[in-house]
């Protein structure tokens, strides 16, 4: 069980037993993971994630509320629906990068170093 230590500025903090953890189920899996191992194919993820980012907002609760649709539908569709209430992109970011993967990055690096090295009694000096 955690202890309570009073601090001096008025706030209070937890300390943790050897052994014990504040987060005991850890961090929740990404909305992927979940759909692949619910047995579904990664090339049907991406299939699915693709068609509906062009859905707009009805037409994905129209697949949330479809009692046809599959699990995977369904739970893109909530995913994203729920992500673009919240104002969030963090759902969308995640399916956006599982299918097309992450922008590459690039750098402009100019430098105007100079490297000077001295040699003194048969070593090299930097």
């Amino acid at each position: 069980m955690a202890k309570i230590v009073e601090q001096q500025h008025g706030g209070a903090l937890q300390v943790w037993e050897k052994g014990e953890s504040g987060n005991p189920n850890g961090r929740p899996r990404k909305y992927v993971s979940l759909l692949k191992e619910q047995g579904y194919k990664l090339s049907e993820i991406n299939d699915t994630i693709q068609t509906m980012m062009a859905m707009d907002l009805e037409e994905l609760k129209g697949v949330f509320e479809n009692p046809k649709a599959t699990i995977l539908e369904k739970t893109v569709a909530n995913a994203m629906k729920k992500s673009l209430e919240k104002g969030s992109l963090y759902s969308i970011e995640t399916l956006l990068t599982r299918v097309y993967g992450k922008p590459k990055e690039q750098m402009d690096i100019n430098s105007e170093n100079k490297v000077e090295v001295v040699f003194v009694r048969g070593k090299s000096i930097l």
